[in-house]
């Protein structure tokens, strides 16, 4: 009876043993994903607008298009009040969100998009002068981390911020050193997503500090060059300002039309022309790839789109160049986004099969 309880007990701490390795070594296997863009970020809805502006049913259709993982920017303003309380009512399609993605195979990259002390195009920014923005900064990753724990690493990861945006590079080295450290304490291999600084610019990767030997991270950059492509006629940025001809690939304008334009117009085409191709877009990928190969970390797009504004055939071979650029360098993606203002459904529901199409090489 002895040698049988014995063997019983070595047998489960074998199995113990065993769950416990394969959580450490269990992949966040992603290649393709979208952004589930002003949802939990960047929107007015509250209540039932909110709820039903994603639900399962969106979900479904995600996973059935062929991607196997959604990004999901979260704001601190509707996940906390302003006494730092949690949101019951935000928290809870956050975690629908992810229990949905489960029942669906998708992976989940929880965003943490704006900050009360950071948003990315503000001109005031106290994250980076504050100490006690930082603290609190770290305080809503506690929180986040108290809630998401509980969900597979192969499932949930963490991106610790949205598109930093500090005058010194290291202010946001050290706060990334700081919160992974305090993740990690409870989560030694939760997958958390890293930025480079200035709203994760191709260029600046090489400014961007990782922990050492921490082997779950994911680098992440963004990409909208050129953005007289990428942002022709956006209303909120100066370059969308441009009204004028746009071409892909080739130069965006015409230098022998630049002269027939108004003089506001013809200085815009100016300050932002050049030749874009296939090949220009993928040189900009040379500092990311330069990192992710000295570290040997995967390397992410986790955001990068077009505007429908965009003459369409321009729009289109731009999405196709930057999709193949991506997966020749396996450099796993999410588009910017799934029904928002660059998406592949429209704000009537509507997909754009063509679109998609085209996105996912089809």
């Amino acid at each position: 009876m002895f040698r049988q309880k014995l063997a019983a007990t070595v047998i489960l701490s074998l199995l113990c043993f065993s769950a416990s390795a394969a959580e450490k070594d269990v992949m966040f296997a992603i290649r393709r994903g979208t952004n589930i863009s002003h949802w939990l970020s960047q929107s007015n809805r509250r209540g039932e607008a909110r709820a039903q502006s994603f639900t399962e049913k969106d979900v479904e259709f995600i996973a059935a298009l062929g991607f196997d993982h959604i990004r999901l920017p979260v704001d601190e303003e509707q996940l906390w009040d302003e006494a730092d309380n949690k949101e019951a009512e935000a928290f809870k399609l956050l975690h629908n969100a992810i229990e949905w993605s489960r029942k669906n195979n998708l992976r989940v990259i929880v965003d943490l998009h704006i900050l009360r002390s950071h948003h990315f195009n503000a001109k005031e920014k106290p994250l980076w002068t504050d100490p006690k923005a930082q603290e609190k900064f770290f305080a809503l990753w506690r929180d986040l981390s108290g809630e998401l724990k509980k969900y597979p690493v192969a499932l949930v990861a963490y991106e610790l911020m949205n598109e930093p945006v500090a005058d010194d590079p290291e202010d946001w080295n050290k706060l990334v050193e700081t919160l992974v450290r305090q993740i990690r304490r409870d989560e030694p291999h939760r997958k958390i997503v890293i930025g480079s600084n200035r709203w994760q610019s191709t260029s600046t990767f090489d400014q961007l500090r990782i922990p050492a030997s921490d082997r779950d991270i994911i680098l992440s950059f963004h990409c909208y060059t050129p953005m007289l492509i990428t942002h022709y006629k956006a209303s909120w940025t100066g370059v969308g300002k441009y009204t004028g001809p746009v071409n892909y690939p080739g130069w965006i304008v015409d230098p022998n039309e630049i002269s027939k334009l108004s003089p506001d117009q013809a200085q815009l085409a100016k300050a932002n022309n050049g030749v874009y191709n296939r090949e220009k877009l993928e040189s900009l990928l040379a500092k990311p790839l330069a990192l992710a190969q000295k570290l040997d970390l995967p390397l992410y797009c986790g955001e990068w789109g077009a505007l429908p504004a965009t003459p369409r055939a321009a729009r289109m071979q731009w999405y196709r160049d930057m999709r193949a650029n991506l997966e020749k360098h396996n450099i796993a993606w999410a588009n910017w986004d799934y029904k928002g203002g660059f998406g592949i459904v429209d704000r009537n529901g509507q997909p754009d099969r063509e679109f998609i199409q085209v996105l996912l090489g089809r």
